[in-house]
């Protein structure tokens, strides 16, 4: 798996991202190419904006115990799996900005770094590691970059 903080493989993820364009249509599913780039962002959202609520400690229990583990685990996500709440993107966005702005979440994760996210705290998840963190920043990355044929 690319590392979200090793500089050439964050490069490589914005190639991909720049291959893109506002007209690309998705291989499935039913978000446009630049609710999936909005999409994208809401990961880095919830670890560099104060903006998404801290789910209940009821709530934060089940998905600790039945979705972080194909989240932050190896195992490819499935086509048309269901999205959170925060992540559905409903409206239309505008291209440019949601493109720069996820290659800008994307630079500040690799300039971060390691040490930056060993341990730190998912809202949803708890403390993660430092893999954990690149797994889940690159698996939703690359699932619907392929998405879009990125």
């Amino acid at each position: 798996m690319k590392s979200v903080f090793n500089r050439a493989d964050v490069d490589e993820m914005i190639s991909r991202i720049n291959t893109l364009t506002p007209d690309t249509k998705a291989l499935w599913g039913k978000m446009s190419v630049d609710q999936m780039l909005a999409h994208l962002c809401v990961s880095y959202e919830m670890v560099y904006e104060n903006k998404h609520p801290k789910p209940n400690p009821v709530m934060r229990l089940i998905l600790k115990m039945f979705v972080k583990n194909g989240v932050v685990g190896s195992k490819p996500y499935k086509q048309n799996l269901p999205t959170a709440p925060a992540f559905r993107i409903t409206d239309s966005k505008n291209f440019e900005a949601e493109k720069q702005r996820l290659i800008a979440y994307m630079n500040r994760v690799q300039q971060d770094g390691i040490a930056y996210f060993d341990g730190k705290e998912s809202l949803s998840f708890g403390a993660l590691t430092k893999d954990e963190w690149n797994t889940l920043f690159y698996k939703h990355f690359d699932h619907h970059l392929s998405q879009f044929g990125a």
